[in-house]
């Protein structure tokens, strides 16, 4: 099993920055990568960022520029720097693995952009 927990998340105002933080522990074996998604209300919830654990990083389009992802080992945390927030990226961020036919999904964040 993983156990997956999120930090990081708040109120910025819009141009701002806030980097998310994804605390991982348990059994990594046969794990692939760490993803980052997001959800609002009423939506599906969406692919942000990807790392693998060689560090090959993946972006969604609209978050492609200034979202970044990054992992440190020693830690066995991931990160999400997000830099140009604007409101439409307010949204709960989660970060997922998946370990074989299992699917492990932190508690969520909430990112608030407001002014």
């Amino acid at each position: 099993q993983v156990q997956l927990v999120e930090s990081g998340g708040g109120l910025v105002q819009p141009g701002g920055s806030l980097r998310l933080s994804c605390a991982a522990s348990g059994n990594f074996f046969n794990i692939a990568g760490i993803g980052w998604y997001r959800q609002t209300p009423g939506k599906q919830r969406e692919s942000v960022a990807f790392i693998t654990t060689g560090g090959v990083t993946n972006y969604s389009d609209v978050v492609k520029g200034r979202f970044t992802i990054s992992r440190d080992n020693t830690k066995n945390t991931v990160y999400l720097q997000m830099n140009s927030l604007q409101s439409e990226d307010t949204a709960v961020y989660y970060c997922r693995v998946i370990q074989g036919l299992q699917i492990y999904w932190g508690q969520g964040t909430q990112v608030t952009v407001s002014s």
